[in-house]
């Protein structure tokens, strides 16, 4: 098993961004230090999730700090991006890490609508603007001159300049429904996943491994993206077990309320997140009675060292080969993450070490 480290970072305040920032950097060269493999940022805007806002530029820097760990996106909000520009610059970030990007591509959030009318859009439209935007990178990528004539764009391009490192660096998508798995599978992309309880993990993986097969994948490739797949899940490791959920419980809670206040503050009233995007977490007529526990089940790996140690086996043996552990929680402290982090990373990964790629 490998493990990444993912964050969705928030600052409580404007006058907390800066320090934050750094903060993520640090995390980032601690993360690189203890042997995760690879780094994966999200993109929010506006509210302080995601405090460095713009994930492309914020990875350039981390290209210039790390050596060695890949640097993910999960994901780029493709509607907020010019195509060529995107491509442009994942490219120029290829080049500035020698070859360690790894690119989650999406349609945009499907709760916080005020980030698509802070770009002057509304999401109606974002799967369209999403298969455009995939449809010009591959053909960028080809590095060859062409021509696109789309919905949203109509490009005329001599040829990328500069020319990734990687060929193709990879190009990822995020998946939920068993239908997903099975279609990224036929197709051959890396997915990455994120809250499904245990039970529903081998019958995911299978979906995506018989996908592998429907689309006549030879078992290089379905070995390959099969340790490739990852999933994602909160993490936190502490003295005791007692301690770890306690403290992670109220890390949540603040999460959850900042959460819900931006969305109930910003989104336009016209807006309404469709119903099967809705779960306890998500859900803002659900109380926190139940919403924390639904989280702590079926998204999170907490406890002392013994006890997560005793979860990633289960997630491994229902065939994940690759863990995202988001870190950072609402308003956490520094030195709360960096302690859970180095505790993860030193008490729970080596017992994983002999399997890492």
């Amino acid at each position: 098993m490998k493990f990444g480290w993912l964050t969705l970072s928030m600052s409580p305040s404007p006058e907390e961004d800066a320090v934050r920032i750094d903060d993520q950097i640090e995390q980032v060269c601690v993360a690189e230090a203890l042997g995760f493999s690879d780094v994966w940022l999200t993109e929010h805007y506006f509210t302080g999730e995601s405090v460095y806002n713009d994930s492309l530029m914020f990875a350039a820097a981390l290209a210039m700090k790390t050596s060695r760990i890949r640097l993910g996106f999960a994901v780029v909000q493709t509607p907020f991006h010019h195509p060529v520009r995107l491509v442009t610059q994942l490219a120029l970030l290829d080049n500035l890490s020698k070859g360690r990007i790894d690119v989650g591509l999406g349609k945009g959030t499907v709760y916080n609508e005020y980030e698509f009318v802070g770009y002057g859009l509304r999401s109606d439209d974002s799967r369209e603007r999403m298969e455009e935007a995939v449809a010009i990178i591959e053909r960028a990528w080809g590095g060859e001159a062409f021509e696109y004539e789309g919905k949203f764009h109509k490009v005329k391009v001599p040829a990328l300049r500069p020319k990734p490192v990687q060929a193709r660096p990879p190009l990822w998508r995020s998946v939920i429904s068993p239908g997903s798995f099975t279609e990224c599978g036929k197709l051959g992309i890396p997915i990455l996943t994120a809250r499904l309880a245990v039970p529903k993990l081998k019958e995911r993986w299978a979906l995506y491994d018989a996908g592998l097969k429907a689309g006549g994948h030879d078992e290089a490739t379905r070995t390959r993206l099969l340790a490739q797949s990852a999933l994602w899940r909160n993490v936190y490791v502490a003295e005791s077990d007692a301690q770890a959920e306690d403290e992670l419980a109220q890390l949540l809670i603040g999460q959850r309320e900042h959460m819900m206040h931006v969305r109930a503050a910003y989104n336009p009233p016209d807006f309404t997140p469709g119903a099967d995007t809705m779960n306890p977490w998500t859900d803002p007529s659900v109380k926190d009675d139940v919403a924390i526990p639904y989280v702590l089940e079926t998204g999170s790996l907490y406890g002392s060292p013994k006890r997560v140690r005793e979860q990633v086996a289960e997630i491994a043996e229902a065939g994940v080969q690759h863990l995202l552990c988001q870190t950072g929680f609402g308003a956490m402290s520094q030195e709360q993450n960096l302690a859970s982090m180095r505790r993860f990373g030193e008490q729970v990964m080596p017992a994983f070490r002999q399997e890492m790629v």
